[in-house]
């Protein structure tokens, strides 16, 4: 058990007592996955037998890298044994084993948001209700809210509360909706992401059989990040975990930050109530971070009053004091941020990948992706469109899902006429009003048009017909081939790959896409070659991997070189050496939203909280006395969170424009500038062979630079000037490189040197 001796007291007394309800508060940066990890490892080396145990994490990344920590402990094969992942994916492994008590096919589809949408904004058209007050993604976050505390369509429109709150908001129709919706993903085989725990939690309440086998099965239970759980995942635990009482909940209330996704914090500061034997752990060492940054994070969450008391303290050094700069506008701000990244990177040797811009909201990253890009700062924006979100990936995987489950409608919809094969959309149309009409699904209709007359031509009846006959021959292979072979098979016959092929000559997004292509089915072939002989290599086990990858599992590539920008929200569990956290202003973070209770303040508290502690060495703050709104320029407020920490942590700088002075005259400790910073070197051009040397004139400007010039770039090479626009420290170059093509660089960072002419 050497492996123990990395933990420290507190950590070492949380793995070993393994019996009992047991709480363990784990502050930021304090080791709290090494801690279960090992308390799970430790477990199976007290006897305990790993198919008792249940691990349930909020990442599959999380429930991974745990399983491998476990696996090097005590062996890959043990290790496998155990039940680990999300609630999603264990609760749709469950469900699929007992599916026809639920009346869904063991191989239902798992919607995504997309998929919801799409089938909500169909019922909306079918019951001509205005899209502009029933906006599909409105309606979804009604019927998510309602699943997650486990109200049903019956009980939502029997609710005269519920009903009177669709009133006021003018969708008094909103419970039609619910019930059409819930209907049709039944008659189509298929469950969103909210129906894998209410149909969890249905499963266990009408089914006392299958209660009692899965708590004799888990004995104990382990749940990371409690203080996320929202009601719906909470009664789950709480009925498995009744028999034998051995359940584990890790977590920080200070970091509970997902109320907008149904997460309660009541659930971990009320654990004592459900468990009043409970024994309590506080993982209270932070490893991340410097002295300043965790006591500064101290004196902004010690003002929240719904918590559970704990102090958090580091043996690190005391580090730089944490940085609030002051500008003018955001554009400023941006600027300033940019500068200041690139002097860090320099003067230290970072790489970029070290820094992160955190911001509350994603539409604030356009300033910062503007001054980054005019310096020339690599960057990669996350939380974007995800690789399975892509349009040539979802028609694919389309193929794929209709072939695990024919009556999955989103996915006929979207793949019944591409490629195009004459199917055109009053025909498919015409399918689904026959479909609603006759109570059954649209494969129902389209694989028997003689018992489901339909008012559809001949021709695209036969074509239809063609369709119901691939798909079939795809379905057939389902459990026959593994899941390579099978989307090979479906790739080039439905005609995707042609298809895409043929388009690669009209430009490089045609090209990205055939690419796109390429890669799935390469990861598709790593999947099937990784799966042991005692692990299904089915397309419908692939699929269901992909269905439930979360946002949280998009890795930060730290293989290229790149500023990481992000929402708070995805930053959660990250960190970074660096940390710039912008926008911080009122009614921005906290968000105007927020204002309105004690309890949503102190969840955007938890929020500052959580952004100021992803910072390993330094984190810098900024603001803007005035902003673009809609726009409108806006004056604005500085956060009341920056003011809530002690000002001995604290350093304000206000930049001067163009200057490295604040207006006091004082000197940063990082100048933003737009002359030369002392410690990186004279920016003035070098005496080369064959390169202009003329003492001042050697300062790039206009002066001595014009169209036609010949200059060369440290990173492009030899290139020529095609246009020169700006003045002062803003005036830019426009290059044609030959190797690189067309660059505009700013002179003042792009360090050109003039080649004889």
């Amino acid at each position: 058990m050497a492996y123990l001796d990395e933990l420290n007291e507190r950590q070492l007394e949380a793995v070993k007592n393994i019996y009992g309800p047991t709480m363990v508060i784990a502050g930021a940066g304090s080791g709290k996955t090494r801690a279960l990890t090992f308390r799970i490892a430790y477990m199976m080396e007290q006897g305990i037998d790993p198919f008792n145990i249940m691990a349930l994490t909020f990442t599959n990344k999380a429930a991974k890298e745990m399983m491998q920590r476990i696996g090097t402990i005590v062996g890959d094969t043990e290790a496998k044994n155990i039940t680990m992942g999300t609630f999603h994916s264990v609760f749709s492994r469950i469900l699929r084993f007992n599916a026809d008590r639920l009346g869904y096919p063991s191989n239902f589809t798992i919607y995504d948001t997309q998929d919801s949408k799409s089938l909500i904004r169909d019922i909306v058209k079918g019951f001509n209700f205005d899209d502009k007050i029933y906006k599909p993604s409105t309606v979804f976050g009604r019927i998510s809210s309602a699943k997650n505390n486990l109200i049903s369509p019956e009980a939502y429109e029997n609710n005269d509360e519920i009903r009177t709150e669709d009133r006021m908001a003018n969708r008094p129709d909103l419970f039609r909706i619910y019930k059409a919706y819930s209907s049709r993903c039944f008659k189509a085989g298929a469950m969103d992401f909210d129906d894998l725990l209410y149909q969890m939690n249905v499963l266990l309440r009408d089914f006392p059989d299958v209660l009692s086998y899965y708590q004799q099965k888990f004995q104990y239970i382990l749940v990371d990040e409690y203080q996320d759980t929202n009601f719906a995942q909470y009664l789950i635990v709480k009925k498995l975990a009744a028999s034998y009482e051995n359940i584990c909940v890790v977590g920080d209330d200070a970091q509970s930050i997902y109320s907008f996704r149904g997460a309660n914090i009541q659930n971990i500061l009320n654990f004592k109530k459900d468990y009043p034997d409970f024994k309590l752990f506080k993982l209270e060492q932070n490893y991340r971070s410097t002295k300043n940054i965790v006591e500064a994070a101290n004196s902004v969450i010690a003002r929240n009053k719904d918590q559970i008391k704990k102090h958090v303290w580091t043996g690190n050094d005391e580090g730089k004091k944490i940085h609030v700069i002051r500008t003018l506008t955001d554009n400023e701000e941006g600027k300033v941020i940019a500068n200041k990244i690139f002097d860090l990177s320099k003067s230290s040797g970072c790489s970029y990948n070290d820094f992160a811009i955190l911001y509350r909201t994603n539409k604030q990253s356009r300033s910062f992706e503007e001054s980054l890009r005019k310096i020339n700062i690599p960057y990669k924006i996350y939380g974007g469109l995800s690789f399975y979100q892509r349009k040539e990936i979802k028609d694919l995987l389309g193929y794929f899902r209709l072939a695990a489950n024919p009556y999955d409608e989103e996915a006929l919809k979207r793949v019944i006429n591409y490629p195009k094969r004459g199917i055109g959309k009053t025909s498919l149309e015409k399918v689904i009003i026959a479909a609603n009409q006759y109570g059954v699904s649209a494969w129902d209709i389209i694989h028997n048009f003689e018992q489901y007359p339909v008012s559809i031509n001949a021709g695209a009846k036969s074509k239809i017909t063609d369709f119901v006959t691939m798909i079939r021959s795809f379905s057939a292979q389902i459990d026959k081939l593994d899941a390579y072979s099978l989307a090979q098979e479906i790739a080039k016959s439905s005609g995707i790959l042609k298809e895409l092929y043929n388009d690669k000559d009209k430009g490089p997004e045609e090209v990205e896409r055939y690419q796109n292509i390429e890669e799935l089915l390469a990861g598709i072939k790593e999947f099937t070659i990784s799966r042991t002989e005692d692990e299904s290599k089915s397309l419908s086990e692939f699929m269901l991997d992909v269905a439930l990858l979360t946002d949280a599992d998009q890795d930060v590539d730290q293989d290229r070189n790149h500023v990481t920008m992000m929402t708070i929200h995805s930053s959660k569990g990250l960190e970074f050496p660096h940390v710039y956290l912008v926008g911080l202003e009122e009614n921005l973070f906290p968000s105007q939203m927020a204002l309105n209770s004690r309890m949503d303040l102190e969840e955007e508290r938890r929020l500052f909280y959580v952004a100021i502690t992803r910072a390993e060495n330094t984190c810098t703050l900024s603001y803007a006395t005035s902003r673009f709104q809609w726009g409108n320029l806006i004056t604005s407020e500085r956060s009341r969170f920056v003011d809530e920490i002690s000002s001995e942590y604290l350093l304000h700088e206000t930049p001067e424009r163009g200057r490295g002075q604040s207006l006091t005259g004082k000197s940063f400790d990082r100048p933003f500038h737009g002359g030369l910073n002392k410690n990186l070197g004279s920016r003035s051009l070098k005496p080369l062979k064959n390169v202009i040397s003329t003492s001042d004139k050697n300062k790039i400007n206009s002066d001595n630079l014009k169209v036609g010039y010949n200059v060369e770039h440290e990173r492009f090479g030899k290139g020529k000037i095609t246009k020169l626009e700006g003045k002062g420290p803003d005036q830019k170059a426009t290059i044609f490189f030959p190797r690189h093509g067309t660059k505009t660089v700013l002179l003042r960072f792009a360090n050109l040197k003039l080649i004889e002419n």
